[in-house]
């Protein structure tokens, strides 16, 4: 796995958790936020062939 596969699970997986904590806690901002970044990140999984697997929120 190279850096950039492997930076950007990364970020997916750190993501996820902050989204779950942001929605745990009621804080519909922050969850928003944690959303619209996940909704990129796998935007930018897919343009370049990254497999996410079944690991989202």
């Amino acid at each position: 796995m190279d850096a950039f596969t492997a930076g950007l699970l990364q970020r997916i997986k750190t993501t996820e958790s902050d989204l779950t904590k942001a929605r745990e806690t009621g804080d519909d901002f922050l969850a928003d936020v944690e959303q619209g970044e996940l909704d990129d990140l796998h935007r930018l999984a897919a343009e370049h062939g990254v497999h996410i697997g079944a690991t989202s929120v």
